[in-house]
Protein backbone atom coordinates (compact mmCIF):
# COMPACT_ATOMS: atom_id res chain seq x y z
CA UNK A 1 0.00 0.00 0.00
CA UNK A 2 1.21 3.30 -0.95
CA UNK A 3 1.50 6.00 1.89
CA UNK A 4 -1.57 7.96 1.85
CA UNK A 5 -3.05 5.78 -0.75
CA UNK A 6 -4.78 2.46 -1.60
CA UNK A 7 -5.46 0.53 -4.64
CA UNK A 8 -9.09 -0.35 -5.40
CA UNK A 9 -9.68 -3.31 -7.99
CA UNK A 10 -13.58 -2.69 -8.47
CA UNK A 11 -14.78 -5.97 -10.60
CA UNK A 12 -18.67 -4.54 -11.79
CA UNK A 13 -20.28 -5.42 -14.79
CA UNK A 14 -22.95 -2.05 -13.98
CA UNK A 15 -21.10 0.76 -15.93
CA UNK A 16 -22.61 3.78 -14.27
CA UNK A 17 -22.34 2.08 -10.56
CA UNK A 18 -18.19 1.51 -11.61
CA UNK A 19 -18.01 4.95 -12.74
CA UNK A 20 -19.94 6.23 -9.47
CA UNK A 21 -17.45 4.30 -7.44
CA UNK A 22 -14.57 5.43 -9.02
CA UNK A 23 -15.52 8.89 -8.67
CA UNK A 24 -16.13 9.10 -4.64
CA UNK A 25 -13.14 6.84 -3.87
CA UNK A 26 -10.97 9.17 -6.14
CA UNK A 27 -12.37 11.96 -4.40
CA UNK A 28 -11.20 10.30 -0.98
CA UNK A 29 -7.45 9.99 -2.36
CA UNK A 30 -7.77 6.34 -3.61
CA UNK A 31 -6.46 4.65 -7.09
CA UNK A 32 -9.09 3.05 -8.53
CA UNK A 33 -8.60 0.64 -11.34
CA UNK A 34 -11.97 -1.12 -12.69
CA UNK A 35 -13.16 -4.26 -15.02
CA UNK A 36 -16.33 -5.06 -16.20
CA UNK A 37 -16.21 -8.89 -15.86
CA UNK A 38 -15.00 -11.67 -13.94
CA UNK A 39 -12.01 -13.24 -16.01
CA UNK A 40 -11.05 -9.85 -16.59
CA UNK A 41 -11.29 -8.91 -12.97
CA UNK A 42 -8.95 -11.58 -12.26
CA UNK A 43 -6.55 -10.34 -14.69
CA UNK A 44 -6.11 -7.31 -13.27
CA UNK A 45 -5.94 -8.55 -9.68
CA UNK A 46 -3.36 -10.69 -10.73
CA UNK A 47 -1.45 -8.21 -12.55
CA UNK A 48 -1.91 -4.76 -10.34
CA UNK A 49 -2.20 -6.62 -6.41
CA UNK A 50 -4.78 -3.97 -5.46
CA UNK A 51 -4.93 -3.10 -1.45
CA UNK A 52 -9.15 -3.72 -1.66
CA UNK A 53 -11.05 -5.95 -4.08
CA UNK A 54 -14.76 -4.16 -4.51
CA UNK A 55 -16.72 -7.51 -6.30
CA UNK A 56 -20.05 -8.32 -7.69
CA UNK A 57 -21.79 -11.24 -7.40
CA UNK A 58 -23.54 -11.68 -10.76
CA UNK A 59 -20.90 -11.10 -13.48
CA UNK A 60 -20.36 -12.39 -17.26
CA UNK A 61 -17.43 -14.96 -17.77
CA UNK A 62 -16.92 -15.25 -14.46
CA UNK A 63 -19.26 -15.10 -11.42
CA UNK A 64 -18.29 -13.00 -8.12
CA UNK A 65 -18.00 -16.38 -6.18
CA UNK A 66 -15.65 -18.06 -8.72
CA UNK A 67 -13.17 -15.12 -8.85
CA UNK A 68 -13.66 -14.61 -4.77
CA UNK A 69 -12.25 -18.40 -4.59
CA UNK A 70 -9.50 -17.97 -7.43
CA UNK A 71 -8.36 -14.89 -5.19
CA UNK A 72 -8.35 -16.62 -1.95
CA UNK A 73 -6.07 -19.24 -3.43
CA UNK A 74 -2.98 -17.00 -2.49
CA UNK A 75 -3.66 -13.85 -1.22
CA UNK A 76 -5.61 -12.57 1.30
CA UNK A 77 -6.15 -8.79 0.05
CA UNK A 78 -9.74 -7.41 1.53
CA UNK A 79 -12.64 -8.19 -0.85
CA UNK A 80 -16.04 -6.62 -0.26
CA UNK A 81 -18.83 -8.47 -2.33
CA UNK A 82 -21.63 -6.49 -3.89
CA UNK A 83 -24.79 -8.73 -5.10
CA UNK A 84 -28.75 -7.53 -5.72
CA UNK A 85 -29.78 -10.60 -4.36
CA UNK A 86 -30.77 -10.30 -0.49
CA UNK A 87 -31.01 -14.43 0.98
CA UNK A 88 -29.14 -14.83 3.91
CA UNK A 89 -27.73 -18.20 2.06
CA UNK A 90 -26.13 -16.06 -0.44
CA UNK A 91 -24.29 -13.69 2.66
CA UNK A 92 -22.97 -17.10 3.86
CA UNK A 93 -21.95 -18.09 0.92
CA UNK A 94 -19.69 -15.27 -0.34
CA UNK A 95 -18.12 -14.77 3.76
CA UNK A 96 -17.56 -18.69 3.13
CA UNK A 97 -15.34 -18.56 -0.18
CA UNK A 98 -13.54 -15.25 1.79
CA UNK A 99 -15.08 -11.96 1.40
CA UNK A 100 -14.50 -9.59 4.15
CA UNK A 101 -17.51 -7.85 3.45
CA UNK A 102 -20.78 -7.98 1.92
CA UNK A 103 -23.39 -5.03 1.05
CA UNK A 104 -26.68 -5.81 -0.70
CA UNK A 105 -27.57 -3.57 -3.36
CA UNK A 106 -29.50 -0.84 -3.40
CA UNK A 107 -26.69 0.81 -0.87
CA UNK A 108 -25.53 3.94 0.11
CA UNK A 109 -22.24 5.41 -1.87
CA UNK A 110 -20.95 7.08 1.64
CA UNK A 111 -21.64 3.92 3.59
CA UNK A 112 -19.42 1.59 1.34
CA UNK A 113 -16.86 4.55 1.31
CA UNK A 114 -16.81 4.08 5.40
CA UNK A 115 -16.33 0.46 4.39
CA UNK A 116 -13.10 0.84 2.82
CA UNK A 117 -11.57 3.15 5.10
CA UNK A 118 -12.03 1.24 7.74
CA UNK A 119 -10.94 -1.82 5.95
CA UNK A 120 -7.88 -0.04 5.20
CA UNK A 121 -7.23 1.07 8.42
CA UNK A 122 -7.65 -2.43 10.26
CA UNK A 123 -5.27 -3.69 6.83
CA UNK A 124 -2.79 -0.75 6.72
CA UNK A 125 1.02 -1.36 7.78
CA UNK A 126 1.24 1.58 9.49
CA UNK A 127 -2.02 0.06 11.86
CA UNK A 128 -0.14 -2.65 12.67
CA UNK A 129 2.89 -0.81 13.65
CA UNK A 130 4.53 -1.42 17.30
CA UNK A 131 2.71 -4.69 18.00
CA UNK A 132 4.27 -7.64 19.46
CA UNK A 133 5.10 -11.20 18.04
CA UNK A 134 3.09 -13.77 19.92
CA UNK A 135 4.14 -17.47 20.59
CA UNK A 136 0.89 -19.91 21.75
CA UNK A 137 2.23 -23.58 20.92
CA UNK A 138 3.12 -24.25 17.92
CA UNK A 139 0.65 -21.18 16.81
CA UNK A 140 3.31 -17.72 16.15
CA UNK A 141 1.30 -14.44 15.15
CA UNK A 142 3.31 -11.31 14.12
CA UNK A 143 1.24 -8.20 14.54
CA UNK A 144 3.36 -6.25 12.72
CA UNK A 145 4.15 -8.37 9.58
CA UNK A 146 0.63 -9.26 9.86
CA UNK A 147 2.08 -12.92 9.87
CA UNK A 148 0.85 -16.17 11.64
CA UNK A 149 2.58 -19.62 11.30
CA UNK A 150 1.49 -23.16 12.45
CA UNK A 151 4.83 -25.65 13.41
CA UNK A 152 6.60 -22.69 11.06
CA UNK A 153 4.12 -23.09 8.21
CA UNK A 154 2.76 -19.65 7.28
CA UNK A 155 -1.08 -19.66 7.13
CA UNK A 156 -3.03 -17.65 4.63
CA UNK A 157 -5.90 -15.63 6.46
CA UNK A 158 -8.13 -13.06 5.10
CA UNK A 159 -8.13 -9.30 7.30
CA UNK A 160 -10.60 -9.74 9.00
CA UNK A 161 -9.70 -13.77 10.26
CA UNK A 162 -6.27 -12.30 11.51
CA UNK A 163 -8.30 -9.53 12.85
CA UNK A 164 -10.37 -11.92 14.92
CA UNK A 165 -7.07 -13.91 15.92
CA UNK A 166 -5.62 -10.84 17.01
CA UNK A 167 -8.75 -10.18 19.27
CA UNK A 168 -8.84 -13.11 21.23
CA UNK A 169 -4.94 -12.93 21.87
CA UNK A 170 -4.72 -9.47 22.93
CA UNK A 171 -7.34 -10.43 25.66
CA UNK A 172 -5.46 -13.26 26.67
CA UNK A 173 -7.96 -16.01 27.37
CA UNK A 174 -11.27 -13.66 28.29
CA UNK A 175 -14.25 -14.34 27.00
CA UNK A 176 -15.24 -12.21 23.90
CA UNK A 177 -18.93 -12.19 23.06
CA UNK A 178 -20.28 -12.29 19.56
CA UNK A 179 -21.62 -8.25 19.78
CA UNK A 180 -17.98 -7.46 21.09
CA UNK A 181 -16.43 -9.11 18.17
CA UNK A 182 -19.24 -7.46 15.80
CA UNK A 183 -18.90 -4.02 16.84
CA UNK A 184 -14.94 -4.22 17.08
CA UNK A 185 -14.38 -6.06 13.58
CA UNK A 186 -17.26 -4.87 11.46
CA UNK A 187 -17.40 -1.39 12.58
CA UNK A 188 -19.49 0.71 10.95
CA UNK A 189 -21.53 -2.34 9.68
CA UNK A 190 -24.84 -3.00 9.62
CA UNK A 191 -27.00 -6.33 10.57
CA UNK A 192 -24.42 -8.91 11.08
CA UNK A 193 -25.55 -12.29 12.94
CA UNK A 194 -24.57 -14.08 15.23
CA UNK A 195 -24.28 -17.16 12.20
CA UNK A 196 -21.80 -15.04 10.60
CA UNK A 197 -19.56 -14.56 13.02
CA UNK A 198 -19.64 -18.13 13.60
CA UNK A 199 -18.64 -18.90 10.20
CA UNK A 200 -15.68 -16.72 10.28
CA UNK A 201 -14.58 -18.46 13.24
CA UNK A 202 -15.29 -21.52 11.93
CA UNK A 203 -13.18 -20.90 8.80
CA UNK A 204 -10.24 -19.74 11.19
CA UNK A 205 -10.21 -22.45 12.99
CA UNK A 206 -9.69 -24.71 9.61
CA UNK A 207 -6.73 -22.32 8.56
CA UNK A 208 -5.28 -23.06 11.66
CA UNK A 209 -5.24 -26.63 11.85
CA UNK A 210 -4.53 -28.74 15.20
CA UNK A 211 -4.45 -24.89 16.48
CA UNK A 212 -7.38 -24.42 15.48
CA UNK A 213 -9.05 -26.29 18.98
CA UNK A 214 -7.17 -23.25 20.93
CA UNK A 215 -10.38 -21.16 20.04
CA UNK A 216 -13.02 -22.31 22.42
CA UNK A 217 -17.32 -21.93 22.03
CA UNK A 218 -18.69 -20.18 25.46
CA UNK A 219 -22.04 -21.59 24.75
CA UNK A 220 -24.68 -18.53 24.33
CA UNK A 221 -21.76 -16.16 25.00
CA UNK A 222 -19.08 -16.08 22.29
CA UNK A 223 -15.17 -17.43 21.74
CA UNK A 224 -11.70 -17.41 24.01
CA UNK A 225 -8.70 -18.80 22.91
CA UNK A 226 -6.84 -21.28 25.23
CA UNK A 227 -4.16 -19.36 26.74
CA UNK A 228 -1.46 -21.56 27.69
Amino acid sequence: MKPGKATILIIEDEKDLAKLLKYNLEKEGQEVLTASDGAAGLSEFEKERPDLVILDLMLPKMDGLQVCRAIRKDSSTPIIMLTAKREETDRIVGLEMGADDYVTKPFSIRELVARVKAILRRTSPVAQKGEETRHLGELRIDFERHEVKVAGQEMTLSPREFQFLKLLVEVEGRVLSRNQLVETVWKPQAEIDARTVDQHIARLRRKLGAEGDRIITVKNIGYRIRWD
